[in-house]
Order: structure tokens, then sequence, then C-alpha cells
């Protein structure tokens, strides 16, 4: 077992050093873009599905109270969390438009949209970020190597690697980073 304790972790490593060594700039533009659309007054919208949820959950909680500083709290939202919207969407409607509908009422142009999907196809994800595109919604796109996602997204952050393990484990090191960095670009940190 230890050695493959060792190899998940290095695998995982890999991974993840080889994703920011080669999109450092675009994560640079992509804090950018976030913190200027919240000094702005707008907000950060974050959704996805499964284990992709979770992380949206996470991610909005970490703009809201705080990340590694102490400071006023940063709007954000995990399309995630409602489950009578999401239910009720998906009985009325279908399971593909959960994070639409609520990206149409609650996004504004100028907002940030935080897309996660391991496959990059996922159909309510990919549905909801092109109702985005057409509201003036910018969108971060965290994805795997393959599927719609990447083609879509203002910030295409696609992790090349096979195993949904590594890909999210990218994901939210990246996520960590862009809030850490934002806070830090907005409360002087």
């Amino acid at each position: 077992m230890k050695k493959h304790i060792l190899d998940t972790l290095e695998e995982s490593l890999l991974v993840k050093k080889r994703f920011i060594s080669t999109h450092t700039e675009l994560i640079e533009q992509a804090i950018i873009a976030l913190s200027d659309a919240l000094e702005r007054g707008n907000k950060l919208l974050v959704f996805g599905n499964g284990g992709s949820a979770a992380d949206a959950q996470h991610i909005a909680a970490e703009f809201i109270n705080r990340f590694q500083m102490e400071r006023p709290p940063l709007a954000a939202i995990a399309l995630t969390c409602d489950t009578s919207v999401i239910t009720s969407i998906g009985n009325d409607y279908s399971f593909e438009d959960i994070f639409l509908k609520q990206l149409q009422a609650l996004g504004r142009p100028g907002d940030v949209a935080m897309a996660i999907t391991t496959s990059g196809n996922s159909p309510n994800v990919i549905k909801a970020v092109k109702a985005a595109k057409s509201m003036g919604v910018t969108v971060m796109g965290l994805s795997g190597p393959g599927g719609q996602l990447k083609e879509l997204a203002d910030f295409a952050f696609a992790v090349d690697a096979t195993a949904t393990a590594r890909i999210q484990e990218t994901h939210i090191t990246l996520a960590h980073i862009i809030c850490d960095l934002t806070e830090r670009r907005l409360f002087n940190g």
C-alpha cells in the first residue's frame, strides 16, 4: 500500500505542476478579470455536477467567507445548493436546465461563471455556459482534456489527465490559487 500511496501522490503532483506551468499567464488573466468584476459589484457563479458540485460549493464558500486573509465577503453563489430550485427545474423542465435557469435568473452582464465539468461535456453545464456567453457573463471553464467547454470558455482550464481524481485535484488547486490571488489583488494582501 505504501508504494501505491506514494505513486498516487507523485502522479497528483506531476499533473498539477504540468498544468500550472502551462497555464500561468491564463490564470493571471482570469484573476484580473474576476477581481475587476467583483470590484465593479458583479458576482461569481459556480456550478458543476457530482464532485464538481461539491467543489462549486467549496469555492463559493472561500469567496464569501474568506480564504487566506481577513477581508470583506466577496459575492459568489454556488448553483448546486438549492435543492428545491434544482429539483423543481429538473422535474418541470429537465436536468439539462438546472444551471441554465439559475444563471438566467441570477446572472448579469459583467458577472463571472466558473463552470466545472471533468469530461468537458456535461449537457447541463454546456447549456448554461452557452447562455452565459450570450448574456455577457465571462466564463472560466474547468475541465479535463476533452470536451466542448474548453472551446466555449473565455478562460479555458483543461487539465491534461485521464484520471478524474487527478483532474478534480487540479481544479481545486486552481480554484484556491484564483481565490488567494483575487483577494490579495482586491485587498492589497
